[in-house]
């Protein structure tokens, strides 16, 4: 092993360009898109001591009435730092930062206005054998940039080591000498708006929530109502042609997948693809600048804001997935972009071998959590994009990372410590997903009051019932009953539960009834990639199909699958194109294809079939906001607590008698579920009792008819059916299909069907 100082002095044999700071002479170098840029040649503007708080570049009126711009960074270890200021012809002047205070270095600069681009290099040792990766080579954004103009595009001289070193097993140890300043983006001043106005925002309560998961870019690309030039973009998304969509479907907020600046993977680069899901930030505090279509010299911050305004007109809140868990710089053998260069050891859990990287997220790396200054950089993130960009919550991605003490997780850990007291962050949504790919990182069930969660178990549980792969239906009780065995503790509540049967990652709602084996040679990994747990059933052929009969079923399973799923109690999340039959081909990890794979397809509602399972969608959300039964607040009891001595929740086999707990342990296809309206606890807003119709669904999973025999008295004098998911198109009212049945009378279910029956007394 070769001590720190033998390693400080390795240079890229043959380097053409060395940092000015180096030689003092100036350096020209070309970037791959063939862009001219002098590094070091411009007059260097005066600093003045400014101020360490707050961090980031802020742009104000300074002494004396004159205005620039306060530079602050948090490089705990570093020996110096210089502030890069670029102007239109990217010429480079390079500004020390003398102050340091509490590990924070900064400076005003008079006379930089928004829209100036700069980045910084920071000095100190090279030893990666403790962690130590100081590259002043390598200009580096700023963590708190609130813009980003330019592409992430990875050449070798973005790398802090020598990429292309002949031995691989030690070029992380070989520290790269050439400038990146040519192929890296730049971060943005960016001008201060006045805080967000409360009023502005819908505001819907946790129980009233539906939750529609999209693609900013994928949900706008191929909208015919769309301008061309806004498809693709947050302007597009804020178009009255998506928000009418959103609006006659009935969700009430939008999951945005990442939107925080991301940069796309070196071996994807290479083959021609990007990271297309954005599940690789680099920028926490900048909305990634490939959604902008008013430019990225700082105008994608208000594009975001008018987007953010155009939803909440219409009611929809804006929910954020976000990924502080990890950023793009990746593993030791990863790019040199941002954190890395400012301080390694001190952003990134490091192994008891400093130079490896703790990964408990799969993508190479982990932000130290536990760390005061990492802990506040994701803090100050989070109130940003409340406060300033007037979002309403936030779904994180891998949470179990974040939640990790040293090592384990754990659920008085400080991130959600500060979470629980902070006065703005514990009035918005917050979305776990309660799991990291580290020992110990499955935690569904376990996020304390205040969380919701991703319930892959309501996933898991109603795939299986749907392809008749559940044992008993236990389980499923739960699930559609609030899933009250993960979450009746502490004060939680059955909206804790964010039910979903899709999600970005994995089959769409279409091919989980096409499909049983994943098709994703798209992605060029040979098929190797994606999950093979899918609980999926392909109706009887593999993928698409021109049999009739086979469309007819695959039809009928979804609007099983999104019968179910709307009746439940919990939050609904829908996945964009869904509801209309978006296909991905049997893609099951279509992460990296940015293109007709994954943008939704708006043709399909011009097919009637497809249409009609658009308009069931809308009309169960419908039903379900006017009727607060099946949007609960409060747990069943399963105790008769009304004047009817009937139980607010009650089961029903399909002989009409209630199940016993030998029914629950027995298999079954039939299932029937009994929600009471006359016994909903809480009051409304006036402090009235909250009373309902009630209902009864009868769930069917078997391919035969079955005869099911309804409750009769006390449970119903005659049931109406509302929703039957056998036919293609839902009668708008049962008496015109003439569908009332007398209670005790024996009801013919379809094969695999749902019935959803009002409650008549």
């Amino acid at each position: 092993m070769s001590s720190a100082s033998e390693q400080d002095v390795q240079v890229v044999p043959g380097s053409e360009v060395l940092p000015a700071h180096r030689n003092g002479a100036a350096t020209v170098a070309t970037s791959r898109n063939g862009h001219r840029q002098r590094s070091g040649d411009g007059p260097r503007p005066p600093v003045w001591p400014g101020a360490p708080n707050p961090l980031g570049a802020r742009f104000r009126v300074g002494p004396d009435g004159v205005a620039g711009t306060n530079f602050a960074l948090w490089a705990g270890g570093a020996e110096s730092v210089e502030l890069c200021l670029f102007d239109e012809e990217g010429v480079e002047r390079r500004c020390p930062l003398t102050e340091l205070t509490h590990e924070v270095w900064h400076g005003f600069v008079p006379g930089v206005r928004p829209g100036t681009r700069y980045g910084f290099r920071v000095t100190g040792r090279w030893d990666p054998w403790t962690g130590a990766r100081w590259n002043p080579a390598k200009l580096l954004l700023d963590p708190y940039a609130r813009a980003v103009d330019g592409d992430f595009v990875l050449p070798p001289e973005v790398y802090g080591h020598v990429r292309d070193w002949p031995q691989q097993h030690v070029a992380d140890t070989v520290r790269d000498e050439r400038d990146s300043a040519p192929f890296v983006p730049k971060g943005v001043v960016v001008h201060d708006d006045d805080d967000w106005v409360d009023d502005r925002r819908p505001k819907t309560p946790w129980a009233d929530s539906v939750i529609y998961e999209l693609h900013v870019r994928g949900f706008t690309m191929r909208h015919p109502g769309i301008p061309e030039e806004l498809r693709g973009t947050y302007a597009g998304l804020a178009h009255p042609a998506a928000i009418e969509h959103l609006v006659r479907l009935g969700v009430t907020a939008v999951e945005l997948l990442p939107v925080h600046q991301f940069a796309h993977e070196d071996h994807l680069l290479r083959r021609g693809l990007k990271n297309y899901w954005g599940y690789n930030s680099v920028g926490y505090f900048a909305p990634h600048a490939g959604y902008a279509a008013s430019g990225t010299a700082g105008q994608q911050v208000g594009e975001f804001k008018r987007m953010v305004q155009a939803l909440h007109a219409a009611g929809i809140e804006v929910i954020l997935d976000v990924v502080y868990n990890h950023t793009a710089e990746a593993g030791e053998l990863g790019p040199t972009l941002s954190m890395r260069g400012i301080d390694n050891r001190g952003y990134y859990r490091l192994q008891g071998d400093a130079r490896r990287y703790a990964d408990y997220t799969g993508c190479g790396n982990t932000l130290h959590v536990v760390q005061p200054h990492v802990l506040r950089l994701i803090t100050d993130s989070l109130r940003y994009w409340v406060n300033e960009m007037g979002v309403d919550g936030f779904r994180f991605d891998l949470a179990a990372a974040l939640a990790r003490s040293m090592h384990d997780v754990d659920m008085l850990s400080p991130f959600l410590a500060v979470i629980a007291q902070d006065p703005t962050l514990r009035r918005v949504k917050l979305i776990a997903e309660p799991w990291d790919v580290g020992s110990g990182g499955y935690q569904v069930g376990a996020f304390p009051p205040l969380w919701t969660e991703w319930n892959d178990r309501y996933r898991d549980a109603v795939r299986d019932f749907w392809r008749g792969a559940l044992p008993d239906v236990r389980d499923l009780g739960y699930r559609l009953s609030g899933s009250s065995d993960l979450y009746a503790w502490g004060g939680r509540r059955p909206y804790a539960s964010v039910n979903f049967v899709t999600a970005h990652d994995g089959y769409t709602l279409r091919d989980l009834v096409s499909y049983e084996q994943k098709h994703n040679a798209a992605n060029e990994e040979g098929n190797r990639d994606g999950t093979h747990d899918n609980r999926s059933w392909n109706c009887g052929v593999e993928g698409e199909s021109d049999d009739a009969s086979v469309l007819a079923l695959r039809r009928r399973q979804l609007r099983n699958l999104v019968t179910t799923l709307l009746l439940s109690t919990g939050v609904p999340m829908l996945v964009a194109g869904d509801e209309m039959g978006r296909t991905q081909g049997g893609n099951n990890n279509a992460y990296c294809q940015d293109n007709e794979i994954s943008w939704v397809d708006w043709s399909l509602l011009d097919d009637p079939g497809w249409r009609s399972l658009f308009d069931l969608t809308a009309r169960l959300l419908a039903l379900r906001h006017a009727h607060p039964v099946l949007r609960r607040r409060a747990f069943f009891s399963g105790r008769s607590q009304g004047a009817d001595g009937l139980r607010d929740l009650a089961w029903f086999t399909v002989h009409g008698r209630e199940m016993t707990q030998d029914d629950w342990y027995a298999p079954t296809a039939t299932l029937g579920m009994y929600l009471s309206g006359t016994d909903i606890p809480g009051r409304d807003a006036r402090g009235e009792k909250v009373e309902d119709e009630s209902f009864l669904a009868v769930l069917h999973t078997g391919g035969d008819p079955v005869d099911f025999r309804l409750p009769g008295e006390p449970w119903g004098a005659s049931y109406e059916v509302v929703v039957d998911t056998s036919q293609e198109e839902q009668a708008e009212r049962a008496e015109v299909a003439g569908a009332v049945h007398a209670g005790g009378a024996v009801l013919p279910v379809p094969g695999r069907s749902v019935l959803l029956l009002r409650v008549r007394r």
